[in-house]
């Protein structure tokens, strides 16, 4: 059985409140530590050095990596199985290996339970996001079905 998946039913999940607070202060912390930097540099016996500038400043650019790569939880839609991208894991889940979609309760975030018992977190889906991840979820039981062939 071939399911008819459209554009939108194959568009990646990812969290939006999220991404735009993570980003958003990714950004301001970059801002404002080389704002820091800039105007203590110039400023008379303040004592700040040009490492204390440098060392700023790189410890600002990664903390904002550590956001973004936060924030950047997603799962894509393939034709063979979804690829859910965690905080720290990428994990390719077949179609078939699917055997719930579960989103309620207390859980943050949506999971899936697989075939060999495993539950995964799809931290793409987030409850912070309200009715648009409750349609995410729905959304993705719908194509776990259709690809499944259940």
């Amino acid at each position: 059985m071939t399911a008819v998946v459209t554009q939108g039913e194959r568009a990646d999940f990812r969290p939006r409140r999220a991404r735009v607070v993570g980003f958003g202060f990714a950004i301001g912390l970059v801002v404002v530590m080389v704002g820091m930097s800039i105007g203590l540099s110039f400023a008379p016996d303040s004592g700040w050095q040009r490492q204390d500038s440098v060392f700023a400043v790189v410890f600002a650019v990664l903390c904002a990596a550590v956001l973004v790569r936060l924030v950047s939880v997603n799962a894509r839609v393939t034709d063979e199985a979804l690829v859910v991208r965690n905080v720290v894991f990428t994990r390719e889940v077949e179609w078939g290996a699917i055997v719930a979609v579960r989103f309620g309760g207390a859980d943050p975030w949506l999971t899936l339970d697989t075939d060999d018992g495993e539950n995964l977190a799809v931290m793409a889906v987030q409850r912070a996001d309200g009715e648009h991840a409750r349609a995410e979820a729905l959304r993705l039981a719908r194509l776990v079905e259709e690809r499944a062939g259940r």
